[in-house]
């Protein structure tokens, strides 16, 4: 199984962290290593004083695919889900700075929290929210109509450099309200009504 990631999908994230506006989605690879085993918390590593929290909407590839197009995309997945993508921020804009490449800062292990998965056919994948709340409170609001690139057009995309295999995850891009977790956050994330992950931060 691998994880890949988009980055810049969301148009005010964009804004929010002073970024250009891609020509094409941003691409980046989690390793299997770097997801969180299930009921464990997420542990802030050593090696940041910066961790944030980046909810974002999962698409589970069911078979095997290369240079996909975009009306055929949507045989590739049956369910959808929700997780985070922790980055530490600070050693992100330390790589960025010098031109180098984020995985330190974003697939280091136990970067990625896989949530629940739900049939596609339960939503409408146009207009899909979801949500985070951290200690009880709303911090992150997203819906799929503000993404710069949909589900399909994703999947096609990244099949031009990656084959796809059954059991990948493809986490699609955050929305704005992306923020600094602290030791003994708690955080739980929910698609439409459904509560899809919970969490703690040690």
């Amino acid at each position: 199984m691998k994880i890949i990631c988009i980055g810049r999908n969301y148009a005010k994230h964009i804004k929010e962290l002073k970024n250009e506006k891609p020509e094409n989605p941003v691409i980046f690879i989690k390793p299997d290593s770097s997801v969180i085993l299930k009921n464990n918390p997420f542990i802030i590593p050593p090696f940041s004083n910066d961790i944030h929290y980046e909810v974002e909407l999962l698409v589970k590839i069911n078979r095997i695919g290369k240079h996909i197009e975009p009306k055929f995309a949507h045989k590739y997945y049956n369910e959808i889900g929700l997780g985070i993508d922790f980055t530490a921020r600070d050693l992100q804009s330390q790589l960025k700075s010098k031109g180098l490449p984020w995985e330190k800062a974003k697939a280091f292990d136990g970067s990625a929290l896989i949530g629940n998965f739900y049939p596609k056919e339960n939503f409408n994948l146009e207009h899909t929210s979801f949500r985070l709340i951290r200690n009880g409170n709303r911090v992150q609001d997203g819906n799929s109509s503000f993404m710069l690139w949909k589900i399909d057009e994703l999947i096609a995309y990244v099949s031009q450099f990656f084959t796809l295999k059954i059991g990948d995850i493809l986490f699609t891009g955050t929305p704005a309200g992306v923020g600094k977790v602290e030791s003994k956050d708690f955080l739980e994330g929910y698609l439409e009504n459904d509560k899809a992950f919970e969490i703690k931060i040690r």
